[in-house]
C-alpha cells in the first residue's frame, strides 16, 4: 500500500541560498502534521514544493504513488489543496461562488447539483452560511481567510497544505477553524491528511498528531508533540528558554511557556 505522501531527498534553493536540503518525509492518511520553525526556515517553500508551485532542485515527491512532477494539473488539484499565508486577491464575487472555485477540478462543462451541495455543506460545516451571498471583496481579512479555507475544503483533496491558516483570525476563530480541520482529518471516513506551516507552538501541540521541526533547511525532529517539543529542541530552533507543562484537565495537551531569549 502506498503512503499518501512520500518525499525523498528534497532540495530547494534560491540561487546559492539553500532553503531546504535532504528533506525526506512519509505521511499516511488521517495525519495532521504541523511544521514549525523560525521565519525563513523554509516552511512555506516546503508546502509549495509539494504541490508544484515551486520546482525542487533535487528529490522526488509522490502522492499515492504518483510522481508529482508528472501529474496532470487537474489530478494534482484533486490530490492537494493549498491555502496561502495571506489572501491578497480580492474577488468581486459572492462567497458562494468563491468557494465553488474549489470544485473546478471536478467540473467539466456545467456545475452539478452535487457541486452546489458540496459548497453548501462546506459553508455550513465551517459556520459560514451567513456569508454565502456577501461579496468576498467586502469581507475583513480574517473573514476572507476563512472563506479561502472553505474553498480548500470544498476542493475535497487527499492532502491539505495550509500555510499559517489562522494567522489573520481572532482567537475564537483560530480554535474553531483548527477544530474543523482536525475533525476532517481524524474522521475515519475521510482519511485525509493535512500539513500545516504554523508559528504558534501551542496550537500545533494541541491539534497536531505529529510535528516536524525545521532548522537551517533540514528536519531536526519529527514525531509526536511530546517527542519533538522538548526544552532542548525549542532552545536550539527558537533560541528561547521555556517550561513545558501538560494540562491533564484539558485532554493532556502540552503547553509551552516561553521564559526568555537565549543569549549567544
Amino acid at each position: 500500500m502506498n503512503d499518501l505522501l512520500d518525499i525523498q531527498g528534497l532540495k530547494f534553493s534560491w540561487g546559492e541560498n539553500i532553503v531546504l536540503e535532504d528533506i525526506s518525509l512519509k505521511l499516511g492518511g488521517g495525519e495532521l502534521v504541523a511544521v514549525l520553525g523560525v521565519n525563513g526556515a523554509g516552511k512555506s517553500t516546503f508546502l509549495k514544493c509539494i504541490n508544484r508551485i515551486l520546482l525542487p532542485d533535487e528529490g522526488t515527491i509522490r502522492i499515492n504513488g504518483n510522481e508529482v512532477s508528472a501529474m496532470d494539473l487537474m489530478d494534482l488539484s484533486r490530490a492537494t489543496s493549498y491555502v496561502p499565508q495571506s489572501v491578497r486577491t480580492s474577488f468581486p464575487l459572492d462567497v458562494f461562488d468563491v468557494v465553488m472555485l474549489g470544485r473546478r477540478p471536478y467540473i467539466s462543462w456545467l456545475i452539478s447539483d452535487e457541486d452546489r451541495k458540496k459548497v453548501s455543506d462546506t459553508l455550513s460545516y465551517l459556520g459560514l452560511e451567513k456569508f454565502a451571498f456577501r461579496r468576498f471583496d467586502k469581507l475583513s481579512g480574517g473573514e476572507r481567510q476563512r472563506v479561502v479555507i472553505a474553498k480548500a475544503v470544498a476542493q475535497d483533496p487527499l492532502l491539505f497544505l495550509l500555510d499559517e491558516p489562522t494567522s489573520d483570525l481572532d482567537l475564537q476563530n483560530q480554535i474553531s477553524t483548527m477544530k474543523s480541520i482536525s475533525s476532517i482529518v481524524y474522521d475515519g471516513t475521510f482519511r485525509k491528511s493535512a500539513i500545516i506551516a504554523i508559528h504558534d507552538i501551542n496550537i500545533a501541540a494541541r491539534f497536531a498528531t505529529r510535528i516536524v521541526l525545521l532548522h537551517e533547511g533540514r528536519i531536526i525532529a519529527d514525531g509526536s508533540p511530546p517527542e519533538v517539543l522538548t526544552e532542548e529542541n525549542i532552545a536550539t530552533v527558537f533560541r528561547v528558554s521555556c517550561d513545558i507543562i501538560t494540562n491533564h484537565e484539558e485532554g493532556g495537551y502540552l503547553r509551552v511557556i516561553v521564559k526568555d531569549e537565549i543569549q549567544d
